[in-house]
């Protein structure tokens, strides 16, 4: 009787740690993502399309789907010497969790973002 009153609690609890664990996991993937893009985005002649398509190379590579890849501040092909340059990456967490119809996360976006300064020759 006991176990029965218990058991679909328990679950809950068990799904809902798996569903943040994945949601860690995935959070860490994109921040380090979107680090190394940013990278490739400071190099001199570094363009939008290729630190885009770098960046979802990255995520295949880790088994994620593609994610939508923007620049707050700016193109990297715009930015001068020591400029700014910004990658976000996001990704609904719909598209990657481990549990079907994710229940306490499903219809948040994760984000990553890293900003460094263009190094490009003056």
């Amino acid at each position: 009787m006991e176990f029965a009153l218990i058991a679909p609690l328990f679950m809950l609890m068990v799904l809902g740690m798996i569903e943040v664990g994945r949601a860690i996991m995935v959070q860490q993937i994109l921040t380090n993502a979107s680090r190394e893009g940013a990278r490739r985005a400071v190099l001199d002649g570094a363009t939008e399309t290729e630190v885009t398509a770098f960046v979802n190379t990255y995520l295949k590579n880790v088994s994620l789907p593609s994610a939508t890849v923007t620049f707050p501040q700016g193109y990297p092909q715009d930015a001068g010497f020591g400029a700014p340059v910004e990658v976000q990456v996001s990704m609904p967490f719909s598209q990657v969790s481990w549990v079907p119809g994710p229940m306490y996360l499903g219809g948040r976006n994760l984000n990553a973002s890293t900003v460094m300064r263009r190094e490009t020759v003056q």
